[in-house]
């Protein structure tokens, strides 16, 4: 009989933490509907107690998708933490508070200052608090790869007997290789059953050794009955286990692992589009199942097989993972319902008549202009006007502009609007661009670092639009604008704009 495997996306909270990949409030929102969509068992929303912003994200994202999925976020083992925790998910329908604390000597001697018997009794007394709050309570073991093992075991059988429900054994520096944490989970699944049947056994595997997916898969293959993953693999330094990677293996694989999930794996790829195109963070070509040349031949031996019988070259199809979905061109004649369905079909909610016919106006604009609108377009189209629409912040929109490029003097003017002020200027700089974006900094008043500039073709031809991404530096923070347009100077300029107008957006929630 197959073993059904809970899957907890932690996207949202571990893979916001890569620099640059700050999300806004409607973002989080967004991926964290998708995710419903992709129907993974626990969302970990933020991490609530580190900001305002956070807190309120998760408050938000516990309202919108917390009727049918599972709601948690983390708290290090102390009550400030734990009541943000509460205070944030309690209106979800199924809340999980979820407790950290180091088990490694490296962490309880160098991080806390404390005797392990001391750390231990911190974690004890985090649980039975939480416990008295909400009765799912989650505790992981940090750096549990790294841990004595006796004492790890030791801290587990204590928070078990103080009420945890879940279990999480972390890989958190990917120090770990297969065959030994396989054999630790084992080791671990095997006490934890004659101490406490019911609770749940999860591991959290990061991928400094880029063994991320393959510890994961140890561990499944040996106890594990939850998987802690982001989409895309992203997280602290070299990023988590993919969850498009575990979860086609235990798939393909089902015959060897003898698990299953509750994961709707044609929603994958597109998941895994709304976080890279979010977050601003591409995914390489050759990525495993969302890559784009995931499913691509082109060796003339791997075609003429797959010519004769697609089982020659391929151990699952791109329709298994959503990557067939055909493309509709849209056009200036294409009209609202094909339109709406475009939009509706990469994620985006259309329910508010007044906002989809705002949309509807702009993609009309942009279909005169571009001919033909893809689905790239679209995702530029949303996510931009979704971000003007938080208008009660008083953002910035980009007017009109003139560049003037030559080898003396590359000059830039600028027409900005922030509610009803209009602001204009010029500079000159060493191009095009660095003129442009030194008369923005000049208008927004704001010393910001251009720290990351990149440009992309998102179709061919003459009517191609360019895709822009930037990250700046404020105040030592980096921040990520992206933007689209058949003119790529244009879509600087926005791109620039979104950048400068994230910093206002954190600004109103600090």
């Amino acid at each position: 009989m197959s073993r059904n495997i809970i899957v907890f996306d932690t996207t949202l909270r571990d893979g916001e933490q890569v620099p640059g990949a700050k999300l806004n409030l409607h973002q989080k929102i967004e991926i964290a509907q998708q995710l419903k969509r992709l129907q993974v068992d626990i969302i970990e929303a933020g991490f609530p107690a580190s900001s305002l912003g956070d807190f309120q994200a998760v408050q938000e994202i516990a309202r919108s998708v917390g009727d049918t999925v599972s709601i948690t976020a983390l708290a290090r083992a102390v009550k400030g933490d734990i009541d943000a925790v509460y205070e944030s998910i309690k209106l979800a329908q199924n809340p999980l508070i979820h407790i950290v604390l180091g088990t490694s000597n490296i962490h309880v001697e160098k991080k806390f200052n404390r005797s392990k018997d001391a750390v231990m009794q911190m974690g004890v007394d985090a649980v039975k608090y939480a416990k008295t709050l909400l009765p799912n309570v989650q505790y992981s073991t940090e750096d549990a790869s790294r841990s004595d093992f006796e004492y790890l075991w030791g801290t587990i059988e204590a928070v078990v007997k103080a009420g945890a429900t879940m279990i999480n054994v972390p890989d958190t520096v990917g120090y770990a290789v297969p065959e030994e944490f396989g054999h630790l989970i084992y080791r671990i699944n095997d006490r934890l059953k004659n101490l406490n049947p019911d609770v749940i056994l999860s591991v959290h595997c990061h991928n400094d050794l880029g063994m991320a997916t393959a510890n994961t898969l140890s561990a499944i293959k040996n106890g594990a009955q939850k998987i802690e993953c982001t989409i895309n693999g992203l997280g602290e330094r070299a990023g988590n286990a993919s969850l498009e990677e575990v979860i086609m293996g235990l798939k393909v694989r089902e015959n060897f692992y003898g698990c299953s999930t509750n994961i709707n794996t044609k929603e994958l790829v597109r998941t895994s589009r709304l976080v890279s195109h979010l977050t601003g963070l591409d995914v390489q070509v050759n990525k495993a199942i969302t890559g784009e040349n995931a499913f691509a031949h082109s060796s003339g031996i791997h075609q003429d097989g797959l010519l004769k019988d697609k089982q020659v070259y391929e151990i699952m199809t791109p329709e298994e993972v959503g990557a067939e979905s055909m493309e509709l061109i849209l056009t200036a004649r294409s009209g609202r319902h094909a339109f709406k369905n475009a939009v509706e079909k990469m994620g985006f909610d259309t329910s508010d008549a007044a906002d989809f016919e705002q949309l509807f106006n702009k993609f009309l604009t942009l279909a005169d202009a571009k001919k033909e609108v893809y689905d790239h377009d679209v995702f530029y189209l949303v996510t931009n006007h979704r971000t003007l629409a938080q208008g009660e912040h008083q953002l910035y929109e980009l007017e009109s502009f003139q560049v003037v490029s030559n080898e003396l003097h590359p000059t830039a003017t600028v027409r900005l609007r922030k509610g009803d002020e209009i602001l204009t200027d010029s500079s000159v700089g060493d191009g095009p661009i660095d003129a442009l974006y030194s008369v923005i900094r000049t208008l927004v008043g704001l010393d910001v670092e251009l720290k990351d500039y990149k440009i992309n073709s998102l179709s061919r031809g003459k009517d191609a639009v360019g895709r822009v991404n930037i990250r700046i530096v404020y105040q030592e923070k980096v921040y990520t604008g992206r933007a689209m347009d058949t003119d790529i100077i244009k879509a600087s300029a926005i791109a620039f704009l979104n950048g400068i107008n994230a910093i206002l957006l954190d600004a109103t929630v600090s």
